[in-house]
């Protein structure tokens, strides 16, 4: 299993790459659960990755706008960035899922065929009158995309397991693997939660506030002991 750390700073990038991570993750906490961190940022960040440590970048918590959607998903595939990771937020329907996913991916593999592209969804769907993420495996697996992600919108006390049954997790992960799709978890989790992640065989673990010097998702900054406590975690 690879352990992603969302950063904010390049402070953050080489706090990471001390403690030690498999994936650099950059976004703008400010901006939402996936929210898009500037381009400078994210090309400074590739560079300080390269011949490390893969690098992912978010595009936001997406509106219905597959348009709007595919341009911020090229721009970002065009700083040399390993993933692409769109959030599907104001999308309701799989149609209109399957829709926007498609022109993601296809806005990217045509500039950039080695760029994966990431379908992520919300755990809370329910409480937000979003798109059930049980959908995610086949609107991926027919948009051609190479994963998806589970995580949650409100940053709270509660976290992806109180959201979602291990039971359902492990049902989607199991039809995600059966299409070749890259399976990511995160939202809020914590040391107390890399066991249940491995048992549901998740390829990646997401996290930030748990390798935070505070428990706070926009004021916290990564640290490097920390994530080196959860990196010997991850991969034992």
């Amino acid at each position: 299993m690879k352990l992603l750390v969302s950063v904010i700073n390049e402070f953050e990038a080489l706090e990471a790459l001390k403690g030690g991570c498999d994936i650099l993750d950059v976004k703008n906490p400010r901006e939402g659960a996936l929210g898009a961190a500037h381009p400078t940022l994210i090309k400074k960040i590739v560079n300080l990755a390269e011949g490390k440590v893969e690098v992912s970048a978010t595009i936001g918590d997406l509106p219905n706008l597959p348009g709007t959607a595919s341009l911020a998903a090229l721009g970002a595939a065009s700083l040399g960035v390993n993933y692409v990771k769109a959030g599907l937020y104001n999308v309701k329907t799989v149609d209109e899922a399957l829709k926007m996913a498609s022109w993601i991916v296809k806005a990217v593999k045509n500039f950039y065929s080695k760029v994966k592209v990431i379908i992520c969804g919300y755990a809370d769907y329910a409480f937000l009158d979003l798109l059930n993420p049980i959908n995610l495996p086949i609107i991926a697996e027919k948009a051609e995309a190479d994963g998806i992600l589970i995580d949650v919108k409100n940053k709270s006390l509660k976290n992806l397991f109180q959201y979602l049954s291990f039971k359902d997790l492990k049902s989607l992960i199991k039809e995600a693997h059966s299409y070749g799709l890259t399976v990511a978890l995160a939202g809020s989790l914590s040391l107390n939660d890399v066991e249940k992640v491995k048992m549901l065989e998740a390829d990646i673990i997401g996290v930030r506030r748990s390798v935070c010097d505070v428990n706070n998702w926009l004021n916290g900054r990564v640290k490097s002991e920390k994530v080196k406590s959860l990196f010997k975690l991850v991969k034992t």
